[in-house]
């Protein structure tokens, strides 16, 4: 299950069952007080089958100092046992019906009236949001649409110190006639917008499968870019030697640009033991 049918569905579905998984190491790392520049990161969706409450205790143990892809009433519980929540959820959000459609514009405005003053509250620095499919609209008339949705949100943003981070997502795999499909795109719509509270969050998972040449992409964009997903390609599994992603280098190359945000797990586990997973994704991205 991808994570649009977890936005989709009002109840969450398990992302991780019995007849999925495959064993794990025994002796998996547990990494305790990572020191890194930048801060580590895991997607609530992909631990869907986990209590939030006891994912919290689990990040903690691994080092990992956010849970990510929050509503907003579920902040509190992980900003309750000390954790951060880097990117929060909108309040009306899905991937497909995005900014590019002009007929939700007033609705959007509407909630991020509610949510950007509730995030500056508690500290939580981005919030996501997503372009939309295209339906048939051209490149040019779904950035400007973006750009007009999103100006007075922005605006807004600023006054609070808030991020407003879309995303880039594969249209060929996961998500078909998704609009900010590539990096071009998606700088072409910060430049437009023109504000430091708007920037990309780049899911390295998606843009390998769209455009590849992730490193020299990251360096070109780095003043572009708020935050970052991982995931194995194929598949969108574990981050280890089974993909075509040398995660350790990437995420040195981002170390390089002297990136101080968050870098977030999203893949979804396979081994029988999802958080011994989790513990070596950590492992190889501490550099």
């Amino acid at each position: 299950m991808q994570r649009r049918d977890f936005i989709k569905a009002s109840a969450i579905v398990p992302a991780i069952s019995a007849t999925s998984c495959v064993a794990s190491p025994s002796d998996g790392p547990i990494n305790i007080g990572v020191n890194t520049d930048y801060k580590h990161s895991i997607c609530r969706w992909c631990y869907s089958n986990t209590r939030l409450e006891e994912l919290c205790d689990k990040a903690s143990d691994i080092g990992i100092s956010s849970i990510e892809l929050l509503n907003h009433d579920e902040w509190d519980t992980v900003l309750n046992r000390g954790l951060s929540c880097a990117v929060s959820n909108g309040i009306n959000i899905t991937i497909t019906d995005g900014f590019n459609d002009v007929r939700l514009h007033e609705q959007f405005l509407e909630d991020y009236k509610t949510l950007i003053p509730l995030a500056a509250e508690k500290g939580i620095p981005n919030i996501i949001c997503f372009s939309g499919s295209k339906r048939e609209l051209t490149s040019e008339q779904g950035l400007e649409n973006c750009a007009v949705g999103l100006d007075p949100i922005v605006k807004m943003a600023e006054k609070y110190g808030v991020n407003i981070i879309m995303e880039l997502l594969n249209s060929k795999v996961d998500h078909p006639d998704y609009q900010c499909d590539n990096s071009e795109w998606g700088t072409a719509l910060v430049d437009k917008l023109g504000s430091p509270r708007f920037k990309l969050l780049y899911d390295i998972y998606h843009m390998q499968i769209m455009e590849g040449d992730i490193i020299a992409t990251i360096r070109k964009n780095k003043n572009y870019i708020a935050h970052y997903h991982t995931g194995g390609v194929p598949g969108r599994n574990e981050i280890d030697e089974t993909q075509e992603l040398n995660y350790k280098t990437i995420v040195q190359a981002i170390s390089d640009t002297d990136y101080k945000g968050f870098i977030a797990q999203e893949f979804i586990p396979t081994w029988e033991d999802p958080f011994k997973a989790l513990s070596k994704a950590i492992d190889i991205c501490s550099v």
